[in-house]
């Protein structure tokens, strides 16, 4: 399960955000999650909810999600179409020749603190 691994990344992330910035408290952190990241939602919130009680700044945390949609290119036809619907093969020109664009990073989007 990488997605402990992520959240003690992140955790550890916003902790020297929190000392370098004199946060008391970080009330809730927005992630966003590319569709095909490979990267669980429910297991996430799971290790979030473990996780934030070992941290004094995040004791109490909240993690909201957002999904960034992925999305393909074509090499040939130069069109671009939504991956998890159509795959690798483009359905514009059937050509394999494609390209992920996006949806398969992560990213801390926003964070609420005090």
């Amino acid at each position: 399960m990488h997605e402990l691994g992520i959240v003690f990344h992140v955790i550890k992330r916003l902790e020297e955000l929190a000392e370098e910035q004199r946060l008391a408290k970080i009330q809730s952190v927005t992630l966003e999650i590319g569709e095909v990241s490979g990267v669980v939602p429910d297991y996430l919130h799971d290790c979030w909810k473990w996780a934030i009680k070992k941290s004094e700044v995040m004791k109490e945390a909240a993690l909201k999600i957002e999904t960034i949609e992925a999305v393909t290119v074509c090499n040939d036809c130069e069109k671009t179409y939504k991956t998890v619907e159509f795959g690798r093969t483009c359905p514009f020109c059937q050509s394999e020749n494609t390209v992920l664009q996006k949806g398969n990073e992560m990213n801390i989007k926003q964070i609420e603190a005090c």
